[in-house]
């Protein structure tokens, strides 16, 4: 077990080193091959109506003339040990892990990140915690009812569920359940756990909801695909053959075997929601990573782009390392393959 774990992490560090490598190249790389000159990025920086010269000068202070491995030599090193920055701007110190310093406000990325990860977390947990306990008993009772009107309603549900997008179930629900029956917050509100949890889960119910939605309607149906399989199994005939009852039958024979596929969906879904909810945050105005990224995008702050870029790879690839763990916890012939 210890040597599988260490093979799965060496694959998942390898994996970072790529996706950060690939993320340097696109957005220092490609505008070299397409013409940008260290001066275009330096401007960034000090602003497009800075002179040439003030452009060239902070060019060079930045590093913008070195070759493109040793930036990418520099940048990597600031993740993981941190740097120093001493350019005019009045910055002296990026502590570990350094994704660099926004172009608009000179204030380290991690820090931003850091202050947004509570909402997009908050908004991950409760989603999550909904999505998976009502797809999987949708999905478990639309298998034992199969043909029914439960199961017809419910696949039903489930259809329209995935083929509905955040944005407009997000505002449907806005307009209904906020604004006309004023059950909820009308969004755009956050309030930290610690502070009032009350208040913290009023806020975000709605958007929990929103989120679990879409995910919850594609967990009932691998569920519901998995139980069919695994209950015409020889091992659940026979497990009702000793005179287990039907309970036992169905949660510790046919359920656990059905749930291989939903931790492997769950653990990317998690590790994506926790990279930035971009659509739901955007409805209901909530200033989480997903929010972030998208500003960061509109105003093309490269050093933010990047971190969100990282801080998402970074959740998916522990998830993915989590979801084999769990794998080989599960069954013993993931570990020994």
């Amino acid at each position: 077990m210890v040597t599988y774990i260490i093979r799965r992490t060496l694959g998942a560090l390898l994996i970072l080193f790529v996706v950060s490598l690939a993320t340097f190249l696109i957005f220092f790389g490609l505008p070299r091959l397409a013409g940008a000159t260290p001066e275009t990025f330096a401007a960034r920086y000090v602003g497009k109506t800075a002179d040439a010269e003030t452009q060239r000068i902070y060019a060079e202070k930045l590093g913008f003339y070195d070759p493109l491995y040793e930036q990418y030599g520099r940048w990597i090193g600031a993740v993981v040990t941190g740097t120093e920055y001493d350019y005019g701007t009045g910055v002296e110190q990026c502590a570990a892990p350094c994704f660099g310093y926004s172009f608009r406000t000179n204030q380290p990325v991690w820090d931003d990140l850091l202050d947004r990860l509570p909402v997009t977390g908050s908004l991950a947990l409760g989603a999550s915690i909904i999505w998976l306990l009502t797809g999987v008993a949708v999905g478990v009772l639309s298998a034992l009812r199969r043909g029914s009107f439960f199961d017809r309603a419910a696949m039903t549900g489930a259809l329209a569920g995935v083929s509905l997008p955040p944005y407009f179930t997000g505002l449907m629900m806005l307009y209904f359940i906020s604004y006309k029956l004023g059950w909820t917050a009308p969004g755009g509100s956050y309030t930290d756990f610690t502070d009032d949890p009350g208040e913290w889960a009023y806020n975000l119910i709605l958007p929990w909801i929103t989120l679990a939605l879409l995910n919850a309607a594609a967990y009932a149906r691998f569920t519901r695909a998995g139980m069919l399989d695994t209950m015409g199994e020889d091992f659940v005939r026979t497990a009702r053959a000793k005179g287990l009852t039907e309970g036992v039958v169905v949660t510790k024979h046919g359920l656990r075997a059905a749930l291989t596929p939903i931790i492997t969906i769950f653990g990317m879904d998690v590790g994506l929601l926790l990279g930035g909810a971009i659509l739901t945050e955007s409805t209901f105005g909530l200033k989480g990573l997903g929010y972030f990224a998208i500003d960061a995008i509109g105003k093309q702050d490269f050093p933010q782009i990047m971190g969100v870029t990282m801080f998402a790879a970074f959740f998916v690839v522990v998830a993915n390392l989590i979801v084999d763990l769990l794998y080989a916890v599960v069954d013993p012939r993931v570990r020994l393959s």
